[in-house]
């Protein structure tokens, strides 16, 4: 009876909840791209910028699905088009068959992506070996309706890769024309700061040597800060000169705070949860008048707000059109995720809506609500907050720590970038520049 009266109090927990989507889909792939065109927060700002957003008066469905019995495959089928269907709208239809050698490394995988679209039938694949840094890619079109394009006939290229460096080229080796390369890139990273230039031949120069017409370079520098997890922080700063035509300038902020449960359905030992945060900002404009067919300056802003598990809300403002999301998830086996977004063109002053919907259950990320005091063989999301004081005011922590697997972690170990107890969905995505 006196052990039962003199149990101790359960210990405060902070709920920590898995992002909706990390690492973004573009990053399963990012070895088959120039490090130039994913670096500079690029990636980042891509997802901020577009996932979501649904085209005005469209729908997207997709499938993610992957084999209990063998983790390394799985689908992606999307079905997307639009709501108000005519006899000349078509439907557009993708599959895309993945095997991966490591569950844990995407950087090797072998791709059959069919489509009711050209490419019908393509084949990707990319192997890259970290000890040496060196790797391989391609890119083939194996059935196709019309071959018009030198990458129509496929794309190869070579690549080394370190923490600080990047450098490679994609190559046309069945191409009819004289194009060597398709691209070439180099990228540096030095401390805090990351600068690149890319080599594309896009346009002729008067003396034949495509290398010499300022046209094809293009060159960019970057300041960024933090790790790349969600749970830390980050900050990226970047300027660019986009073939001597264009200059974008970009930032691009990631926030994690906590701030106090208002939910009455939570248990009392809950006493606060992490919320992401996201900003961004991008600004183009024309420098060289020639282009015409470079369109005016222009810019656009967007933030991004996930407020615990389920729910994500979106917005972005530029100079023709203002969009919002607000996209709602479910964490069941398999999770299931449905997104809406208004869009309202200034130009014809018109609101119009998109609706999207996910089913997937390529991640093993959950929500579980266990004994803090119970080690787990897979870590849980939500975290032990042991000796946690909330100050008067509603103040975040001074210092936070929560159980993952056998020894708790602080976040003084986030910081100084020890991620080996962390769950995988929340570690950054790699070394590899």
């Amino acid at each position: 009876m006196g052990n039962f009266l003199d149990k101790e109090p359960v210990p405060p927990v902070v709920l920590v909840p898995p992002l909706f989507d990390f690492p973004p889909l573009a990053a399963r792939t990012r070895m088959l791209e120039s490090s130039y065109d994913m670096l500079f927060g690029k990636l980042a700002l891509r997802t901020l910028f577009h996932d979501y957003f649904e085209h005005p008066r469209h729908f997207r469905s997709m499938l993610l699905l992957k084999p209990i019995d063998d983790p390394h495959v799985d689908l992606i089928a999307t079905v997307s088009g639009p709501l108000d269907h005519k006899p000349d709208d078509t439907i557009v239809g993708n599959a895309l068959f993945r095997w991966q050698r490591d569950v844990d490394d995407p950087s090797n995988f072998l791709e059959f992506s069919v489509s009711s679209s050209d490419p019908v039938l393509q084949l990707r694949s990319c192997a890259f070996y970290p000890r040496y840094g060196f790797g391989a890619f391609g890119i083939f079109p194996a059935l196709m309706s019309k071959r018009v394009k030198s990458e129509d006939y496929g794309v190869m290229g070579l690549r080394f890769s370190s923490e600080n460096v990047s450098i490679g080229a994609k190559l046309l080796p069945f191409s009819k024309h004289d194009e060597f390369p398709k691209s070439a890139w180099l990228v540096s990273k030095m401390g805090r700061l990351t600068v690149g230039m890319q080599y594309e031949p896009l346009y002729e120069s008067k003396d034949g040597a495509k290398y010499k017409n300022p046209m094809n370079w293009s060159a960019a520098i970057g300041y960024g800060v933090g790790s790349g997890s969600p749970l830390s922080p980050s900050f990226n700063f970047s300027l660019e000169l986009l073939k001597y035509s264009q200059f974008i300038a970009s930032f691009y902020q990631h926030v994690v705070v906590q701030r106090r449960v208002k939910n009455p359905l939570e248990e009392d030992e809950v006493v606060g949860i992490t919320n992401y945060i996201d900003f961004g900002f991008e600004l183009q404009t024309r420098v060289d008048d020639a282009q015409k067919e470079i369109a005016e300056s222009t810019f656009q802003v967007a933030a991004s707000w996930q407020a615990n598990k389920n729910f994500m809300l979106k917005g972005k403002v530029g100079p023709l059109s203002s969009s919002l999301a607000l996209a709602f998830k479910s964490w069941w086996k398999p999770a299931f995720t449905f997104n809406i977004s208004a869009t309202r063109d200034r130009i014809i002053g018109k609101t119009s809506y998109g609706f999207g919907m996910r089913v997937e259950n390529l991640r093993d990320a959950s929500y579980q609500r266990a004994d803090p005091n119970f080690v787990m063989l897979t870590p849980s999301k939500e975290h032990l907050a042991e000796g946690m004081v909330w100050q008067k005011g509603g103040k975040r922590p001074a210092n936070i720590i929560w159980q993952s697997g056998k020894r708790p972690v602080l976040q003084s170990d986030v910081v100084a970038g020890n991620f080996e107890e962390i769950p995988r969905e929340l570690r950054p995505l790699g070394k590899i520049l």
